[in-house]
């Protein structure tokens, strides 16, 4: 007999066909998530203009190292409470869930106001200079207003999967993205509220998806998670934030390269450089997405069986979670190189010069997509298996010293082409590195 998707149990022997199912609400989720900032940029470049659109991308990845700390305490959470869970502690786990949830919220306030006196000196460090340092600081403020709402969307991606409910998460992202383009669309190309418009629309959508889950969870339910009176437990805290460091730290550091990249596309290209990188940066976002969607939906799967000790069926979830990689790698470099020009034309083809640029981006770039999905995945299983300091390397490897390295040194002998390289060779390194990880662990965890 067939399971129905809600009846799947992190228990269960997962073969692909159940694993694909029961992954596919938290890779749409993902996707839908990505989409705010997409859907944000076409309508920026397409009604507001090229600078503003620039100034988008530019202030982007500040907003994204605030709203990272929510990646940190969902996926460190989950797998701490998917392994308590395993172990048969249903009071503690529930415990713990509440406990996270409150202190996110907490995190949330705090990290909102330090980001609304800092995102001027901080745009300006980065190179905003006149109208495209206004611009900045309008979109950042407006959206740092929603950071403690999706802060709390991005750690209920994880915690929807691991309640068993993903097709739950789903609704509730898919309802809070189509939220944010009708609202893109009446902001901005029928209210004609610019750039402002933009940040409002994407606000309202965050806090849709960061409320939503707190009422679900807040009243009764059939999850198997539920909110009771949570006990401060410092030690658990610091558990959850050790091994949730790496989703972090990759989020952190992912944001910190953009802002380099910006930086280095300013010296070589200018405004259209930084186009240009926005454009990929949003189908890219779309397509790791994919890969992160694929890896939180396996995680707290992989955390329960490693917490029950069931090392058969730990040792198929990895191998069967190479081969669906590989194979999500395969179609994403094809439909990168397929879809360059349409999706280059639907944000920039009003430039010829921009677009020029961009798809000779999209040609290089698009080779990154072969290698990233194994390095995220590789990241995401040690957090699984509560090996933070495994998962931390590789991200940091992966998203700060490879990237930087590659940025700093490629452009020197190939300019503009060294920049859409670097990002290439960034993620080849940091498959070697997990391969390496991989092999070295497999004793250890027997998978």
């Amino acid at each position: 007999m067939i399971m129905k998707k809600n009846n799947i149990q992190l228990s269960d022997h997962f073969t692909y066909r159940k694993l694909l199912r029961f992954t596919l609400p938290s890779i749409a989720m993902m996707i839908f998530t990505s989409i705010y900032g997409v859907v944000d940029g076409f309508f920026v470049s397409n009604f507001v203009g090229k600078t503003p659109f620039a100034a988008v991308n530019f202030i982007y990845p500040f907003l994204m190292v605030l709203g990272a700390f929510g990646f940190m305490l969902g996926t460190g959470g989950s797998a701490l409470i998917s392994k308590t869970m395993g172990e048969g502690k249903t009071e503690k786990a529930h415990s713990l869930f509440s406990m996270v949830v409150c202190v996110s919220l907490a995190l949330g306030i705090v990290l909102a106001i330090l980001g609304a006196v800092c995102i001027r000196p901080v745009a300006t460090l980065l190179g905003a200079e006149g109208a495209m340092l206004d611009q900045c600081v309008l979109y950042g403020r407006i959206i740092l207003i929603a950071i403690p709402a999706f802060m709390l969307q991005q750690e209920f991606q994880s915690f929807f999967i691991m309640a068993e409910k993903p097709q739950l998460g789903l609704y509730i992202t898919v309802s809070a993205g189509i939220t944010n383009m009708v609202l893109d669309a009446l902001f901005m190309a029928v209210f004609k509220w610019g750039v402002a418009g933009a940040a409002i629309a994407t606000a309202i959508s965050q806090v849709i998806g960061g409320v939503l889950p707190i009422l679900y969870f807040w009243r009764p339910n059939t999850s198997r998670l539920k909110f009771i009176r949570p006990s401060f437990d410092g030690k658990a805290l610091l558990r959850i934030c050790a091994n949730g460091s790496s989703e972090l730290m990759s989020n952190v550091s992912m944001s910190l390269v953009n802002m380099l990249y910006n930086m280095q596309l300013m010296k070589y290209a200018g405004e259209n450089g930084v186009a240009a990188y926005g454009v990929l940066m949003y189908v890219s976002m779309i397509f790791i997405a994919v890969f992160i969607g694929y890896t939180i939906g396996t995680a707290p799967v992989i955390s329960y069986h490693y917490g029950a000790g069931n090392h058969d069926e730990l040792k198929g979830l990895f191998k069967k979670s190479l081969i669906i990689t590989g194979t999500f790698s395969v179609c994403m470099l094809l439909l990168g190189e397929v879809l360059a020009k349409p999706l280059s034309i639907l944000f920039v083809g009003y430039d010829a010069d921009l677009l020029s640029l961009t798809l000779r981006g999209f040609a290089i770039f698009s080779f990154s997509f072969l290698f990233s999905g194994f390095a995220i995945y590789g990241s995401g299983f040690f957090t699984a298996l509560n090996n933070g300091l495994i998962s931390a390397a590789i991200s940091f490897l992966r998203t700060l010293v490879f990237q930087i390295a590659a940025i700093l040194i490629l452009p020197i002998f190939w300019q503009i082409d060294g920049i859409w390289i670097s990002i290439v060779v960034a993620e080849v390194m940091a498959v070697l590195v997990t391969v390496l990880f991989w092999i070295g662990n497999k004793k250890r965890y027997h998978y």
